[in-house]
């Protein structure tokens, strides 16, 4: 758990130093700004091009390396960057830097920069630790909704139900997802997860007690979400 809050605290004040560039934060640590938060590994952040070189000068400044080919695995392709730094011994912290677009591995979909941005704003972004906060630019509920829609990965399951409630635009979210990949195929993938005996005790293992109303309440917006 420590070295954890650790890697958290190393985030922020990451984030703090790049408090003037222009970036808009995807993935884990964006559900934090919409559900119970969660430790992240690393950070995603999504840059036009126009950014990368003071974003990759001030990681640098702050004890940051750019990892090189075969030793980046990432879950999204494209134009994308890894810096990492080590806290601890063989301890490590990173920013996965998106320069462009957002290309999703899993089902090729791909979300430009400027989609990202246009469904963002500054926000409060809190910590599973940190509990003062920072405003960031995070992208909207209902588009990080669609990004782990249409990558429907098990840890994109438990966020999207666990930030079904927030999301705003149900029909607009189900349109964009159509736009990507096949929303049906997704759509039972997802509900048969959550639909699971063991879903629950999963998600509680990432996220902490769920409330039973709270659970059965999210359950229903995602099934329903089938016919919005």
């Amino acid at each position: 758990m420590e070295k954890f809050k650790l890697r958290e605290k190393e985030i922020f004040e990451t984030l703090k130093q790049l408090a003037e560039c222009e970036f808009v934060i995807i993935g884990g640590y964006a559900v934090n700004a919409y559900a119970l938060p969660r430790f992240s590994v690393d950070c995603d952040i999504v840059i036009k091009k126009k950014e990368l070189g003071e974003i990759e000068k001030k990681l640098q400044m702050a004890g940051y390396a750019k990892m090189e080919g075969g030793d980046v695995q990432p879950l999204y392709g494209g134009s994308f960057a890894r810096y990492e730094k080590e806290i601890e011994k063989d301890f490590f912290v990173s920013f996965d830097v998106l320069v462009d677009a957002v290309y999703d591995r899993i089902s090729g979909a791909v979300f430009s920069a400027g989609w990202v941005f246009e469904n963002s704003k500054k926000r409060r972004l809190y910590g599973k630790t940190v509990l003062d906060g920072i405003d960031v630019r995070i992208i909207n509920p209902d588009a990080l909704f669609v990004l782990k829609f249409t990558s429907a990965r098990e840890t994109d399951i438990r966020d999207i139900f666990m930030m079904a409630d927030k999301v705003e635009n149900p029909k607009w979210a189900k349109k964009e997802i159509s736009r990507k990949i096949d929303f049906e195929r997704n759509f039972e993938k997802i509900r048969e997860k959550i639909c699971s005996k063991e879903f629950k005790k999963n998600l509680e293992g990432v996220y902490g007690f769920v409330e039973n109303a709270a659970f059965e309440k999210r359950k229903k917006i995602l099934v329903g979400m089938k016919n919005s």
